[in-house]
């Protein structure tokens, strides 16, 4: 896992007490876009089940992960893909 990776896991760990949580370095699909690097840790997908989400909307819940990851987004960080769940809504 990259730095960043561990960042943002740790982050979410400690933010949302997650029951499943998976962050994927997605930057090498993102070569050449806006907000890419040459040396990656841009473009992250995270899967996300949690109880905190209970009882939150999708905008809510994206919002306190952008939150939480802010001062990701300030050193670099340009996009999430988010796959946000509270328990009951993962099959």
């Amino acid at each position: 896992m990259s730095p960043r990776a561990e960042r943002i896991h740790a982050a979410l760990t400690q933010g949302f007490a997650p029951l499943r949580l998976e962050v994927v370095d997605d930057s090498h699909r993102h070569a050449g876009h806006a907000g890419a690097r040459p040396e990656g840790e841009t473009h992250y997908s995270v899967l996300l089940v949690s109880e905190a989400f209970i009882g939150m909307n999708r905008v809510a819940r994206s919002r306190a992960v952008h939150e939480a990851l802010a001062s990701e987004f300030a050193g670099g960080l340009h996009a999430l893909a988010l796959t946000l769940r509270a328990p009951a809504e993962v099959a």
